[in-house]
């Protein structure tokens, strides 16, 4: 008789073999709050204009040394089924709004943290989560009240440069100025008069050498590349964009071919070369003085367009047509044919340039028309530069969000603290035990000025307590300095301002997955499907059997 051994009694016989399952308070909540507050602990230096970098080699053993949230939760490979929530949040607040994800992850840690203190007070979660819900209601009921002032037209830039500025200063502190200009320009050059602004219209270059002050706007495309043929300058360029190779048409199968004579091989090609002359004269005589190809250009067909004074350029990403075809108005050709006038782009001049030591060729159109502009950025370092890349990245995000809702609020944690006292008094107000999770609600806002002053080297209890001290005179403006020797300052006048709808996502989007996760009290973990991982194969000796 086979032996068997029963399996333990419970919900665990249901499963498959190999399955994990975590139940109950102790096991499945307080395991997944310290696995989210590990997560927002890590991210918490981050944060701020004095926030630490983080160094991350991924998969493919690229490197990235980066500040920012979002590249960092994209790069993680994160496991935690309670985890990869927050991290799901961040990704919501980065496709809602382009900027915040720190925010999102720092609140909801501290949210969890502060649940799970009330939980080992005796509270039950579902008391807890009534508390923050109520508290995330009236917090956002708030908000629009600690409105400081509105952008109405963020086709000024001065007006632009007010909601830019503070999303730049975690990732290019001091240079914030500098560069809130720079993409106010470049937003608004392609800024459509009545719909909505889209951020794939900024496109931005990165060129190695000076630094970030030498960065400049072109209206139009820039690409690193040199042309292919001779000729290096076009004004008011007409361009025909081909997707295929610009050479001879090719089939697929193989021919051979009988010669008899010499006369004979010494024409066997001309009649391919005639015709391929008379397409590229068709071609010029429609207009066209600037040819963009996705595929190679041959040897011939170069002649040619050397010939007739075009200008060939290619261009191996799709992407780039694309974009390139947006910026002239052209119609992108599957074959080499002669372009119509609906088909043929504009452009007021195509040319060759060399920024630095690098040869670039520009698409530069008038004001009027330009619907693409590029920021080339200038930098000493890759990692510098891909830093401002992702600054300026937050920065037309802040735009877009700004010429749908224009509200801004005071920054560097005023918004913040101001919010943490209206809500300690509203907590008050409430009879049962909702009130202790409501405070820790206030208490978790706090989190985010502490952050800022603990990464500025400062004294967090010390900032905070001045900080509640101006807002409980009614100064709502009063938020962190990390440079001055008061630790505090009115941010309105110093043009430290958030932007509303950026907090108003954030703090729904923190308190939508802490709610979550307290909801949850029992994980199931199935076994990952496959076998182990087969053996990378060494040095085979071919004389082994």
């Amino acid at each position: 008789m086979a032996l068997h051994v029963p399996r333990a009694p419970g919900i665990s016989q249901m499963f498959q073999e190999g399955t994990k399952y975590f139940q109950g308070v102790e096991e499945a909540i307080c395991r997944n709050i310290e696995a989210c507050v590990q997560l927002a602990d890590t991210l918490k230096t981050t944060y701020g204009p004095y926030g630490m970098n983080k160094l991350i080699i991924n998969h493919l053993e690229k490197m990235f040394v980066t500040s920012d949230a979002a590249v960092i939760m994209n790069e993680l490979e994160i496991q935690h089924p309670a985890a990869k929530l927050v991290v799901h949040a961040s990704d919501m607040q980065e496709r809602e709004v382009g900027d915040g994800t720190s925010l999102v992850i720092i609140l909801t840690g501290a949210l969890l943290k502060n649940a799970e203190e009330l939980l080992r007070m005796g509270l039950a979660p579902s008391e807890i989560i009534k508390g923050y819900e109520l508290a995330a209601d009236k917090t956002l009921e708030i908000l629009p009240n600690l409105m400081c002032t509105e952008v109405k037209d963020c086709s000024n830039e001065d007006d632009a440069v007010k909601g830019i500025r503070a999303s730049l200063m975690s990732k290019a502190y001091g240079n914030e100025d500098f560069l809130a200009r720079l993409i106010a320009k470049a937003c608004i050059l392609v800024k459509p008069p009545k719909s909505d602004f889209n951020v794939d219209n900024v496109r931005v270059t990165k060129i190695l050498g000076c630094g970030i002050d030498s960065s400049t706007i072109v209206e139009g495309m820039v690409f690193k590349r040199l042309v292919e043929g001779d000729i290096q300058k076009i004004t008011d360029a007409k361009v025909a964009v081909y997707t295929c190779p610009f050479d001879f048409a090719q089939t697929e199968t193989k021919g051979t071919v009988l010669i008899k004579s010499a006369n004979e091989l010494l024409n066997y090609s001309r009649g391919e070369e005639q015709l391929l002359e008379q397409q590229v004269k068709e071609i010029v005589d429609a207009g066209i003085n600037v040819v963009v190809s996705g595929g190679k250009f041959g040897d011939m067909a170069l002649h040619y367009l050397n010939k007739y004074k075009v200008m060939a350029v290619r261009l191996p990403s799709k992407f780039d047509v694309r974009r390139l075809c947006k910026t002239v108005g052209a119609i992108a050709l599957p074959k080499m044919v002669t372009p119509t006038k609906e088909e043929t782009g504009f452009c007021n001049q195509v040319y060759v340039a060399e920024i630095g030591d690098t040869s670039v060729v520009i698409f530069k159109q008038d004001n009027k028309q330009s619907r693409i502009s590029t920021i080339v950025i200038r930098g000493s370092t890759e990692s510098l530069m891909d830093e401002v890349s992702r600054a300026i990245d937050d920065g037309v995000n802040n735009f877009k969000a700004l010429s749908q809702d224009g509200k801004l609020v005071p920054g560097a944690g005023a918004t913040e603290i101001e919010l943490a006292k209206q809500i300690t008094k509203y907590g008050e107000t409430l009879p049962g035990l909702e009130q202790y999770s409501v405070k820790k609600f206030a208490e978790a806002l706090e989190s985010l000025p502490k952050a800022l002053a603990d990464n500025a080297g400062l004294k967090s209890n010390e900032v905070i307590s001045k900080l509640y001290a101006a807002h409980q005179e009614g100064n709502r403006s009063i938020g962190v300095d990390v440079e001055g020797e008061q630790h505090v300052v009115n941010v309105e006048e110093a043009g430290i301002l958030d932007l509303y709808i950026t907090k108003h996502w954030a703090i729904k989007n923190a308190a939508n997955v802490a709610t979550t996760i307290l909801k949850v009290d029992l994980i199931i973990m199935s076994k990952p499907a496959g076998g182990p991982k087969a053996r990378e194969a060494g040095n085979v000796d071919p004389d082994d059997d």
